[in-house]
């Protein structure tokens, strides 16, 4: 099997340049993409899908180490090169030529538990996410690189004022961890922000509530509105009375509530609208 280069960058030549259309960022930078490979634990039964394969600087290296795993590509002249490259010298590489918005998570994962690798597009990295998460499909672990403000949304806390509707409706099912920061050098072209690595790890099902159908839009109104307190904030989708049978103060801002108490206020406002 070909591998990557010395230091884990592998060979460019007869690959397009990066598109500013997609989002394209290549990482190069040896160290990074040795501890993001070394983050992927994948265990038998589990399919290993990456998004964007890019040059191969990690697929090439999770081939190595892994033996099989499915890249999904758009760009029609990356698509042809793995193509290529999955007829001749890489038989355990599957590729899906697919706008990854558009690719059906669960007839991928069939009756395999998924670990999705991958450096998003900073671009869509929030659709992909989001698409990935709405999917019934089995995803066992999620290892993306994504712009760092991105990141810190992700994984903020209540309190914090990067916490928002992202990071709300991000940790309702899953573990949010930052493996590393990453420095515009690490890619070429270098983007113009940092990027951060997350492992974000769907919680065990037996300790998962189902997302009420509201909770979208309250979390959504409530973080348009966060200097507002809860009461103005949510005027029409839940009472004051309500938020306090449940124990929330109404003159509380969203950005001190925890994910629990927007699941409880999606649940009231769903009882509301149905009443």
């Amino acid at each position: 099997m070909t591998t990557a280069r010395e230091g884990g960058a592998p060979a460019t030549e007869g690959l397009p340049p990066p598109r500013k259309q997609f989002g394209q960022h290549f990482l190069h930078d040896r160290s990074v993409i040795g501890r993001i490979v070394a983050a992927v634990a994948r265990t038998p039964g589990d399919r290993l899908i990456e998004i964007g394969p890019g040059r191969g600087a990690i697929t090439l290296p999770l081939l190595e180490r892994h033996g099989a795993l499915t890249a999904v590509e758009f760009d029609r002249d990356l698509a042809r090169h793995w193509r290529l490259r999955a007829a001749t010298d890489l038989p355990d590489l599957t590729l899906i030529e697919q706008d990854v918005l558009t690719v059906d998570w669960s007839a991928l994962a069939g009756n395999d538990a998924l670990v999705v690798v991958g450096n998003l597009p900073y671009n869509i990295a929030t659709p992909i996410l989001f698409a990935i998460l709405a999917s019934p499909a089995n995803i066992r672990d999620m290892i993306f690189m994504v712009q760092l403000e991105v990141a810190e949304r992700i994984a903020a806390s209540p309190g914090s004022a990067a916490y928002g509707r992202l990071s709300v409706m991000v940790q309702q099912h899953c573990m949010v961890e930052r493996v590393l920061r990453v420095g515009p050098g690490a890619f070429q072209p270098p983007p113009k922000v940092d990027s951060a690595v997350l492992q974000i790890t769907p919680r065990p099902r037996s300790e998962r509530s189902a997302t009420p159908p509201l909770l979208g839009s309250v979390v959504a109104t409530a973080f348009q509105a966060r200097r507002k307190t809860l009461r103005n904030a949510l005027r029409g989708l839940v009472t004051p009375a309500m938020m306090e049978t449940v124990g929330i103060d109404p003159a509380a801002r969203a950005e001190t509530l925890t994910v629990a108490e927007f699941v409880a206020l999606a649940r009231l406002a769903a009882a509301e609208a149905q009443a």
